[in-house]
């Protein structure tokens, strides 16, 4: 992993001061006895996992992904790809057919949802026409899968952070926050999207990184030793490969700014600004005709929009009128500095350069007495990866 250190060169400790105090006693609580390492009959799961009630039921434990940026975005085509490498789990993907990214906890309801099967090497998927909260939703009512419930689920990878108060727009977390509702633990996997930074094949390196973590938190889940009551927030810095370890951080006060610009509505975009040189003089002129028509419709639906409209009658029995105006707009997230943030916060770990792990519960932050959990789970999950990679290949 990214976060061991190479050729005996000094790097900066890779967890927190409060993780690597905690290192030795959970390594010790975490390892196995030698009759477990014999092949010894594992603990009783008590997390849900797949019941065999049909042919074709898994018999793995069950990972469902969804991811916000559709079924087709690379982030969950890397992930999935990842897990069914692995060969731990079992990949249902549920995820919504269309990029929906910040529609925060939104549902559909009186209206029919689509599901359609889709073509997922090693896993079995449909798309949904719906909200990623949706595509969670659906998949746990046990109306769409055999299995009765999933062991886990995955929102991501998405592109672009889910810091702070983005947890609010983000649909990613809301659709891991439908689950924790479900009472299934739930993960949020993001990159941090920056343009002319971050490559498509980075969320490759991302999932390879958050793997270790996935597979921790199945191996707890069917002890019944998972962390309850909250999700964990996975934030991949930019440059994934270039990451400097896991650090468990704690979610900022971080609101995205939005910038409003007002959009002309009253006469239609020429279409002949976006034609090709390659098209006929014909096809011109039909478009030119159209474009002034529409042109036409616009000006006389404005002298429709400015009808006055007798809100009341005066003591003199004349009306009292006004215009009706019409106005458009359009939102957009902007860039913003971020200065004097604790190093333990979600976003400046992600600048500089860390893996970001926040617990959150349904409400936002987790309550105190949850972070010396998840701090020490976090410590055992990275430590047991880098045992496994220091030892010699079996």
């Amino acid at each position: 992993m990214a976060a061991s250190s190479g050729d005996g060169a000094s790097r900066p400790n890779a967890l927190p001061a409060a993780l690597v105090s905690n290192l030795q006693s959970v390594l010790a609580a975490r390892r196995p006895s030698p009759a477990e390492d014999a092949g010894a009959t594992a603990p009783e799961a008590s997390a849900p996992v797949a019941e065999a009630k049909a042919d074709d039921a898994p018999a793995k434990p069950v990972v469902l992904l969804t991811c916000a940026g559709g079924i087709g975005s690379p982030g969950l085509v890397a992930l999935v790809d990842a897990l069914v490498k692995g060969g731990r789990c079992d990949v249902h993907v549920c995820a919504p057919d269309s990029d929906k990214p910040v529609c925060g906890h939104s549902i559909t309801i009186r209206e029919t949802v689509a599901a359609t099967s889709v073509d997922l090497t090693g896993a079995k998927a449909f798309e949904i026409s719906g909200t990623p909260v949706d595509c969670v939703s659906l998949a746990l009512s046990g109306r769409l899968f055999s299995w009765s419930a999933p062991a886990l689920v995955i929102s991501g990878i998405n592109a672009g952070p889910n810091c702070g108060y983005e947890m609010f727009h983000s649909s990613a977390i809301a659709a891991a926050r439908e689950a924790l509702m479900y009472g299934v633990p739930s993960i949020a996997i993001s990159l941090n999207w920056k343009k002319d930074e971050t490559k498509e094949n980075d969320f490759k390196d991302a999932a390879g990184l958050c793997l270790p973590l996935i597979h921790a938190a199945l191996a707890d889940i069917e002890k019944g030793t998972f962390l309850r009551g909250c999700l964990l927030n996975i934030g991949v810095p930019s440059s994934p490969a270039a990451n400097k370890g896991f650090k468990l951080t704690k979610q900022s006060i971080y609101s995205p700014a939005q910038s409003w610009q007002a959009v002309s509505t009253s006469r239609p975009a020429p279409a002949a600004h976006f034609m090709g040189m390659h098209q006929s003089l014909g096809i011109q002129l039909a478009q030119l005709g159209k474009d002034a028509s529409a042109a036409g419709a616009a000006r006389r639906g404005n002298t429709q929009r400015k009808a006055v409209e007798v809100e009341s009658v005066a003591a003199a029995g004349k009306p009292d009128a006004r215009e009706v105006v019409k106005k458009s707009f359009r939102a957009e997230f902007i860039e913003k500095l971020h200065e004097g943030l604790d190093d333990d916060i979600d976003l400046r770990a992600l600048e500089n350069g860390f893996i970001s792990v926040t617990p959150l519960n349904v409400h936002g932050r987790v309550e105190p007495e949850l972070e010396a959990p998840a701090s020490d789970w976090l410590s055992a999950a990275v430590a047991v990866d880098k045992e496994k990679e220091a030892s010699p290949a079996t």
